[in-house]
């Protein structure tokens, strides 16, 4: 069992020393607008941050594992309880954007209504709301006053979303004196962020909750939830990253039918397909079938067992009838011995997905190079170190990219012209990160090339693709990031 979500009463236990003077004036105000807003002093403050995904994309879902780490931006929710109502008063510091809410505890079974058809920013509350109250079954839940600032841009590719949830559950928790263990809290937060529509994988909610300051993390779903931190090199000059937001927003609630859900659905198609030409148990991911398959296998590295797995795959897919497209729903149907009112009831009732052609060899391609750069990303972080270290980093980052661009077709125009970019003025890999099409990217570098990466981007890029783009819009653009801490309790206040 993981320990519960730690108690800080100094910001920088949670915020690199150089974020922590801009973060106490930010902490300072959400705690005096509380009470403004709520005519209550704040009780507990709780936080949860977004990530940026150093590599291993789109795989969390297909069981393998990833390897992000949590980022400065973050969801801080400050709270007051009553016993006078369960009700829900929730409000933003972004008032004029994200409105003002009240909503009621509708009781054990339901606990309270989430319509998953609407963008509304405070479904995602009600979603750690709904998944903690469900899990303890509180009689009487404490009512609550709220007050949410998210610095995550929102459709950024950084994961606003699970950083909200994660800091929803948290409040309700902290707000209810329960107790809970972060892998617990985890695993309840990424069932629960599927309320709003959304067959997300648990990469994003692992960071945000279990990272630790100062470290990547490698989080593994198989046959559990097991994360562990990962250092990473010590080089001279000193790695960095930056994270360029496109400015492309990439909803993925609104985009999932032909996007990030119909990824799922293909990859899960993928998996149902080999696990019967191998002859191996009928599976859903593509992790099982390599698990499966290589159950009593001789081959020594995960590089090995990869590179025959896809060999094996490409051997057994059967040619389609549309140039390379994909299949058609009829040739899924007949390679996975169902009908086509099966397929459709199977992979495509729960969660919508719209689409002529189902790319399963290119998704396959990608799912299992990306799940083997995440092992050698790993590897070359606790085992090496120097200029050769940082090389071998930026080439697995670049084939991630090439890999998502062509064979998960998940980058876009801006994200390409942004890595290209990047690339050309001292990034040794630049890569999407998040879901794609649209959102941010990612970009390895060493600290005294920071500097003129950056301005290379506000130049070539933001102020051409963006002329009328503010000073303040430009400076949020671009992150110059080093590892935070994941969710936490402050209590400095």
């Amino acid at each position: 069992m993981s320990s519960s979500v730690p108690s800080f009463d100094s910001l920088d236990r949670i915020y690199d020393p150089s974020a922590v003077p801009k973060q106490s004036k930010r902490y300072q105000h959400l705690i005096d607008e509380f009470e403004r807003v709520h005519g209550r002093k704040a009780e507990f403050v709780v936080r949860s941050p977004g990530r940026v995904n150093l590599i291993g994309e789109h795989i969390d879902y297909c069981g393998f594992g990833v390897l992000p780490m949590a980022i400065e931006r973050d969801v801080v929710i400050a709270g007051a309880v009553t016993d006078e109502d369960t009700k829900v008063r929730i409000t933003n510091v972004n008032s004029t954007k994200y409105h003002a809410r009240e909503f009621d505890y509708e009781g054990k079974e339901k606990v309270v209504s989430i319509d998953s058809t609407k963008l509304e920013w405070s479904n995602y509350f009600k979603c750690g709301y709904k998944g903690m109250l469900e899990k303890f079954q509180l009689d009487r839940p404490k009512g609550l006053f709220l007050l949410v600032d998210g610095t995550v841009p929102a459709g950024g590719g950084l994961s606003s979303s699970a950083a909200f949830v994660c800091a929803s559950a948290l409040a309700v928790i902290t707000a209810n004196q329960l107790t809970i263990s972060k892998t617990e809290l985890t695993e309840i937060a990424i069932v629960a962020e599927r309320n709003v529509g959304v067959n997300s994988g648990g990469m994003d909610q692992s960071a945000s909750v279990l990272s630790e300051k100062d470290f990547a993390l490698h989080v593994e779903f198989v046959p559990k939830l097991h994360t562990f931190p990962v250092p990473l090199p010590k080089t001279n000059p000193q790695l960095a990253f930056i994270i360029a937001n496109t400015l492309v927003t990439a909803d993925k609630l609104v985009t999932a039918p032909r996007n990030y859900n119909l990824r799922v659905v293909e990859t899960r198609m993928a998996a149902t397909f080999l696990s019967k030409a191998l002859q191996l148990p009928p599976v859903d991911t593509l992790k099982e079938v390599y698990d499966a398959y290589f159950k009593d296998s001789t081959l020594k590295t995960d590089k090995e067992k990869f590179e025959h797995l896809l060999s094996k795959a490409l051997e057994h897919f059967p040619q389609d009838s549309t140039n390379g497209n994909g299949y058609t729903l009829d040739e899924v149907a007949k390679m996975l011995g169902m009908s086509v009112k099966e397929v459709q009831e199977k992979y495509m009732s729960r969660f919508h997905v719209e689409t002529d052609y189902f790319r399963l060899v290119h998704r396959t391609k990608h799912v299992l190079t990306e799940a083997s750069r995440v092992v050698e990303f790993d590897a070359i972080c606790k085992h090496s170190g120097g200029e050769d270290s940082l090389k071998a980093l930026g080439e697995l980052m670049n084939a991630s990219q090439v890999s998502c661009s062509q064979d998960f077709m998940c980058s876009c125009p801006e994200i390409e012209q942004v890595c290209e970019i990047a690339r050309k003025h001292g990034s040794l890999g630049s890569r999407l990160t998040g879901a794609g099409w649209g959102g941010s990217t990612v970009h390895l570098t060493t600290e005294e090339r920071v500097p003129q990466l950056i301005q290379a981007l506000k130049d070539e890029f933001y102020r051409k693709t963006y002329p009328n783009i503010t000073s303040e819009e430009l400076e949020a653009a671009i992150i110059a990031t080093k590892p935070c801490s994941g969710a936490a309790i402050f209590t400095g206040f």
